[in-house]
């Protein structure tokens, strides 16, 4: 049996599919560069018009604070608050 066609074919197929991949890929990129474009504009009128809102429960990411568990505390802020890693970085960095 000749497996040099089955090589090429998985060949082939890998590297469809990783086309696909960059594709969609570069595709949440955009979106989510978007999302960041949208909420910085959403922050500066909020600023502007003096508007606070209001923290969520931190409890628990205060909890790991005080044990030391930094990331740990990160990870929860980010669960909580659906906050980017830079963002709930530097919110835990704040508390």
């Amino acid at each position: 049996m000749d497996y040099g066609w089955i090589l090429l074919a998985v060949v082939v197929l890998l590297l469809a599919t990783r086309i696909g991949f960059t594709a969609t890929d570069t595709r949440f990129d955009r979106l989510d560069r978007r999302l960041t474009r949208i909420e910085r504009k959403l922050d500066a009128v909020l600023a502007d018009q003096g508007i606070t809102l209001p923290e969520p429960e931190l409890d628990e990411v205060r909890a790991l604070l005080d044990e030391g568990k930094k990331i740990k505390a990160i990870k929860a802020y980010r669960e909580l608050t659906g906050a980017g890693l830079v963002e709930a970085k530097e919110a835990v960095d704040r508390l």
